[in-house]
């Protein structure tokens, strides 16, 4: 169990799920926090990175940093994409262990999974057939990192893990017109399109894939829990275990916005993967279940894209 007065590091404290980890924390009670801009600590930056650890020494951390965006963003930037979670990771991670951090905490991403996994997506599935193309270059990254993590546990005995989340929302989404994901760009759309009056919405794809979605400050709890009660070298899925599909979703963020038009949908747009849910019967039986439904989440999003213009502009 980390102690309430413990040195924790979050690194990625500025975006969504950073965010709502050290909201989290804060709300659990622990009083020494520290956390880095990107000005101040390139996490990039090999150098800096071993200087910052060797001075701060923190005692736990929670790896939420990395660069992110959706289809377009990842089909667009592969290189960028591979390139810079690669070192990220790997900088924090190599720099925690050198410095003798008691336990680490990796986040990843349900896109590790291979494209055609038997669903729902066991833990288990890893790395047993191939990835989907359009964002195999953060999946490699990501799986690089886990298993990192894995190794050095293997190897040197460290009591490093990894939590591997649906896809998330919440406080401090990204609402970047190209560079968004589905949920948050939807939100971003049916806004812009009740306040100009559209009559109508194009979508991409024809809306058929199946989704899970968990709300940011639950995978938080989960993250956090994790950290004071689970300890293993294999991941640890962060969901709800119910889907929806993208068109229903559509519909639902729709209503909740108040949008009233006609929504179309452009097939020769890409769908991604088919389908992505994941088993999140290990998290349960470790004693851990969501709270958050979607439609109370959405609203919840809403009202956070609406107080945050600044955060709408990016």
């Amino acid at each position: 169990m980390m102690e309430k007065n413990a040195k924790i590091y979050v690194a990625g404290h500025r975006g969504m799920v950073g965010s709502a980890i050290v909201r989290e924390l804060e709300r659990q009670g622990y009083i020494n926090i520290i956390v880095r801009t990107h000005k101040e600590l390139d996490l990039c930056d090999q150098a800096a990175v071993e200087k910052f650890f060797e001075q701060e020494r923190p005692e736990y951390v929670f790896l939420a940093a990395a660069k992110v965006g959706g289809i377009a963003a990842n089909n667009e930037a592969l290189a960028d994409f591979m390139y810079e979670n690669m070192i990220l990771e790997m900088n924090v991670i190599h720099s925690a262990w050198k410095s003798g951090c008691k336990k680490l905490e990796f986040l990843g991403s349900s896109c590790i999974y291979p494209r055609m996994a038997p669903q729902p997506m066991k833990e288990s599935c890893l790395l047993t057939s191939e990835l989907e193309k359009t964002n195999e270059a953060y999946a490699l990254a990501k799986i690089s990192g886990l298993k990192y993590c894995e190794f050095l546990n293997r190897q040197y005995g460290t009591d490093y893990i990894s939590v591997m989340p649906t896809n998330l929302y919440g406080p401090n989404d990204n609402y970047h017109p190209r560079h968004s994901h589905v949920l948050p760009a939807l939100i971003r759309r049916f806004h812009e399109a009740k306040t100009e009056g559209l009559t109508e919405v194009t979508c991409w794809g024809d809306g058929s894939p199946l989704r899970e979605f968990l709300y940011v400050d639950d995978l938080a709890d989960l993250c956090v829990f994790l950290m004071n009660n689970y300890s293993g070298n294999e991941t640890v899925n962060a969901g709800t275990g119910k889907e929806i599909t993208i068109k229903a979703l559509t519909e639902l963020v729709a209503k909740v916005i108040g949008y009233t038009g006609k929504i179309n949908w452009d097939p020769s747009m890409p769908n991604g993967t088919p389908r992505k849910l994941l088993d999140v019967s290990k998290a349960e039986s470790l004693g851990w279940k969501y709270k958050t439904e979607l439609e109370d989440g959405i609203r919840l999003s809403y009202e956070d894209f609406l107080n945050n213009p600044m955060r709408a502009e990016r």
